[in-house]
């Protein structure tokens, strides 16, 4: 395992809709499951760990049941064990579509052999709020919630590796997403909409 020096990780959530919408960080996967429960959300998880070993071209794309995402780095993407990195030091963004009201995750660094290498990070959001702490292993968590109807639209990771120091890439292992579920009658109108499009094609 090769020896990491401090470097700087800055990960930044993109808002859409509002530039200046209320966002809260916490660190504690336990209290971000909790108010994102109390928001009337449900959380939809991406472990990756479907996605086989190796190289990937950027960008990648996946899904959840309700929230499709990408992947994207300059110079592509490296997935091993559900983790999913990238092929050089480059800044690694998620893009979500629809946005999402809530997204976490263990966002982390390795090394070129993909051991763990503990780092400080920074969160800069859009509309210059700013977040620091420490990531020390893959379960470290970092969780954002919009406290407005404003989405987040996406999610960039970005290693500053000290001057002399091994390789740092940033990591994800695990995204959750806060999704909003349709009331129980706009489900019953959409299955409705549904039956009444199917007759009229027949």
């Amino acid at each position: 395992m090769k020896f990491v020096s401090a470097v700087a990780v800055v990960a930044s959530a993109l808002v859409a809709s509002s530039a200046s919408a209320g966002i809260v960080v916490t660190s504690n996967q336990a209290i971000w499951n909790s108010r994102v429960a109390t928001d009337g959300l449900v959380v939809e998880t991406e472990t990756f760990n479907s996605i086989a070993d190796g190289y990937r071209p950027a960008p990648f794309a996946g899904s959840t049941a309700s929230v499709s995402w990408s992947a994207f780095a300059d110079g592509g993407l490296y997935v091993q064990g559900g983790v999913f990195s990238t092929e050089f030091p480059d800044a690694l963004t998620f893009t979500f579509t629809p946005g999402v009201r809530a997204v976490g995750g263990n966002f982390f660094g390795v090394d070129a052999e993909f051991a763990n290498a503990s780092v400080f990070f920074s969160v800069l959001l859009s509309d210059g709020t700013s977040y620091e702490g420490e990531a020390s292993s893959p379960a470290s968590f970092t969780g954002f919630r919009s406290t407005t109807a404003a989405t987040i639209a996406s999610l960039t990771i970005n290693v500053e590796n000290a001057v002399g120091a091994d390789a740092v890439y940033p990591s994800v292992d695990n995204l959750y997403f806060g999704v909003t579920v349709p009331a129980p009658g706009a489900v019953a109108l959409l299955g409705l909409a549904g039956f009444v499009g199917s007759r009229r094609r027949r």
